[in-house]
């Protein structure tokens, strides 16, 4: 029976230690430049597109509720 407490504490410490190994092992900093001054336009950067976008949507939720019913 001690022996396998004893088993046990000794593999909870051996995985404590290699979690402790694999832990320490992603401390590397990483070197990261951001470039927010950039202007280009994108789709979603354009407000218009989201009116059409809204406008759509709430024409197919439309079209898709009325169409069960026969008023």
């Amino acid at each position: 029976m001690k022996t396998i407490q004893s088993m046990k504490k000794i593999t909870f410490f051996l995985m404590a230690l290699m979690a402790s190994f694999a832990t320490f092992a992603q401390e590397k900093t990483a070197d990261v430049s951001l470039n927010v001054t950039e202007t280009s336009k994108t789709w979603y950067s354009q407000p218009w597109m989201w009116v059409v976008g809204g406008a759509v949507f709430v024409i197919i939720l439309v079209a898709i509720l009325k169409g069960g019913r026969k008023d």
